[in-house]
């Protein structure tokens, strides 16, 4: 576990000031599947650099499906350069990779996702203190010891912060775009990256991303209300409209953002660049949890005693 931060509740986020009022609802646990450890999409250098770093400064459990309903990630202006044509005046935009302060955490941030930290480690008090000056946003990336430092992140920007008298900081932060390491600029005093930014591509998939959007949607139902009985809890009402108008992509990014508990299950979905493969990821985790829990719910109802 890297010791750089601490991820604070919003309870405790208001026991100190009144930044966050992010409104909870039911949470379960849901077995995990399979996942896909990230690391091949950058050079071994860079994860190198990164790990290093990491180790100097400092299997998936069950899924919790935590759904806080956060909304819609923010784009922000992408640097680009002019690419002038030989045979005429045409300009063709290319991306111009860009420089972002990245803060390995042992979590998974999406884009929309509300994140809240309390700040204490030196070098990433330094870097607090230099995006409250500039331009409030770095990189989040996953990491783990067990499998290394992940070359795909989101990056988080600073909506709401409280510096306390100590010098550490609360803040809440707001998941915006992704994107994918691809050079590590330096080390010290905290690490500092080139990046490139990711955006899903047009999908290849037969199915409409509306459709499966609707079943995951109705999945997600059916496991809250599942989870509930067998857990013992008592009935919550599950809002009719969990989507919220969210589009199919966005909305993709919130499912995989309640899958708490298993960060490489959520760094896989992260990494997806189509959203039909990404729903159709999350459809099938749902619809074996669901299995899970009905199986669990059938042996509660023929063994009450056992409760």
């Amino acid at each position: 576990m890297v010791s750089m931060c601490t991820m604070v509740s919003t309870t405790q986020l208001s026991h100190h000031t009144a930044l966050h009022n992010a409104a909870t609802s039911p949470t379960c646990s849901l077995p995990t599947s399979s996942s896909l450890y990230i690391g091949h999409h950058s050079s071994s250098s860079t994860r190198r650099h990164l790990e290093s770093s990491l180790a100097s400064s400092s299997s998936h459990g069950n899924i919790k499906l935590s759904l806080s309903l956060q909304r819609t990630p923010k784009l922000s202006n992408r640097q680009s350069i002019g690419v002038r044509c030989s045979g005429g005046t045409e300009e063709i935009q290319t991306e111009k990779p860009v420089e972002l302060p990245i803060f390995p955490l042992p979590l998974v941030l999406f884009p929309g996702a509300i994140l809240p930290l309390q700040i204490f480690e030196f070098r990433y008090r330094i870097m607090m203190h230099t995006l409250l000056q500039t331009d409030l946003r770095f990189g989040v990336v996953f990491t783990d010891k067990g499998v290394g430092v992940a070359a795909v992140g989101c990056v988080g920007e600073i909506v709401k912060h409280e510096r306390l008298v100590d010098d550490r900081f609360f803040m809440i932060c707001k998941g915006q775009e992704r994107f994918r390491v691809v050079n590590m600029v330096r080390t010290k005093p905290y690490l500092v990256a080139e990046v490139e930014w990711l955006e899903d591509r047009p999908s290849e998939e037969p199915e409409d991303v509306e459709v499966l959007a609707s079943e995951v949607e109705a999945y997600m139902k059916d496991v809250i209300r599942l989870s509930n009985r067998v857990s013992g809890k008592p009935d919550k009402d599950v809002p009719e409209d969990l989507r919220k108008s969210l589009f199919p992509t966005p909305f993709s990014f919130w499912v995989g953002s309640t899958f708490e508990g298993a960060p490489a299950e959520q760094q896989a979905l992260l990494e997806l660049e189509d959203t039909a493969v990404r729903l159709k990821r999350e459809k099938e985790t749902l619809r074996n949890t669901l299995n899970y829990l009905t199986a669990a719910s059938a042996v509660k109802d023929a063994f009450p005693s056992s409760e």
